[in-house]
């Protein structure tokens, strides 16, 4: 028997307006996908374009198809599925996260389930720890910056005062600057890019320190660097894959 859908309005601490903009951004996110996904579209013309370029070792095709695939999913929202986030919003109230990394923003939209616990967890706090309490969101895409934007400003109070946004390539931008502990990390973003993130955040992991990385069994391949990283330094890192759509990898750093 197939499970019931979750209602986000009983397990989610916010104000009619957010969940009402969280849901015409699920639903729209889930239309894109559907469109994306059609038998005969250009992703699968892609995938299958990519697969024989593997396959025969032709090196100039197979970074055409990577190209072109860079080019069809620059616009696209890839948001983190509704139970997902969820299960992230849900997870950082309990870990009382208030320094938070989001490597892949978008358009914002599991930025909204982030800011929503990390402002609740801040309000127990005294001033000055109130003051550290963020979101560091990233993102390149200059389109995808200004509609995230526009969805935080939407939801108000509730969510724009936890967000800062960092443009740009986030190996840079998360260079300096970053919390003296982070709590929380969630990994969302181009699989390469991955393990060179985790690697400029790491000195600033604390003990304990979740990190979450999607669709690690639909893509693989991408983040295999992760994986073989990960299992060198297995004194550092506990890891297993929950089992969401694309599978969803639940890791604890505590070296």
């Amino acid at each position: 028997m197939a499970p019931a859908p979750i209602n986000a309005s009983t397990t989610l601490d916010a104000s009619e307006k957010v969940k009402a903009l969280l849901s015409r951004l699920h639903a729209n996110s889930l239309a894109q996908e559907e469109e994306l996904n059609k038998p005969g579209g250009k992703l699968a013309e892609l995938k299958a374009l990519k697969k024989q370029s593997d396959a025969s070792g032709d090196t100039t095709s197979l970074a055409d198809a990577q190209r072109q695939f860079d080019d069809l999913m620059r616009d696209k929202m890839i948001a983190l599925e509704e139970d997902k986030a969820l299960f992230v919003y849900h997870l950082c109230r309990t870990l009382s996260a208030t320094r938070v990394v989001e490597a892949g923003t978008s358009f914002g939209l599991s930025t909204i389930y982030l800011a929503l616990a990390v402002g609740q967890n801040a309000s127990r706090l005294d001033p000055e720890q109130k003051r550290t309490a963020k979101v560091i969101a990233t993102e390149n895409e200059p389109g995808k910056i200004a509609l995230a934007r526009q969805h935080w400003k939407e939801a108000g109070e509730e969510v724009e005062p936890w967000i800062e946004l960092r443009e740009g390539d986030l190996r840079q931008t998360l260079a300096s600057d970053l919390p003296s502990e982070i709590d929380f990390v969630l990994f969302d973003i181009w699989t390469p890019m991955v393990l060179p993130t985790l690697r400029v955040l790491e000195p600033s992991l604390k003990k304990g320190a979740v990190i979450v990385a999607d669709n690690v069994t639909s893509s693989a391949d991408g983040y295999r660097e992760f994986y073989e990283y990960v299992e060198a330094n297995r004194s550092a890192y506990r890891t297993l894959v929950l089992p969401y759509a694309g599978g969803l990898e639940f890791t604890v750093y505590n070296p």
